[in-house]
């Protein structure tokens, strides 16, 4: 399945679960998708028996999350933090192969082009290892690009 919409799909379990008379309106809002999508989940989450919906009043639902929705939301949550983990783990690594690059070249010192969760731990990860993160165009430069960490030691950039 894919990544976004397993965030999806467990951003629609917890929410089900915190409040079952929850609307597509206001979930769509939470997601910041359309209503459509939600829709299009929830008719899945539904076929798979993962969540049932019920009559509350003449116009208005209420979604019931079912045990096996409750033990696929645990596995979602599972694997999500598996994932952030992971990519945790590889990006400092990664990082950390360039700094030693870095130092190899007589540097202490690097900017972060890039913004987000990779570009933070590239931060973190910098500042670790002593190595100062600096605006300087003419110092080398960790170019966060999606999930991967570019180095350039030249002004290439």
């Amino acid at each position: 399945m894919e990544t976004q919409e397993t965030a999806r799909e467990l951003t629609l379990l917890e929410e089900i679960e915190s409040d079952p008379n929850v609307n597509q309106s206001a979930l769509a809002t939470q997601l910041g998708v359309a209503v459509g999508t939600v829709n299009w989940h929830l008719k899945r989450l539904i076929e798979k028996g993962y969540v049932k919906v019920m009559r509350a009043e003449r116009k208005k639902l209420r979604y019931i999350i079912t045990p096996e929705g409750i033990a696929l939301r645990a596995r979602l949550a599972v694997d999500y933090v598996e994932r952030s983990f992971d990519l945790y783990r590889k990006t400092r690594q990664r990082v950390k192969q360039h700094i030693a690059a870095i130092r190899r070249a007589g540097g202490d010192r690097v900017r972060v082009i890039g913004g987000g969760d990779v570009a933070d731990i590239a931060r973190l990860t910098c500042l670790e290892q002593g190595i100062q993160v600096v605006s300087d165009r003419n110092a080398p430069a960790l170019e966060v690009i999606g999930f991967k960490v570019v180095l350039h030691l030249e002004d290439d950039k």
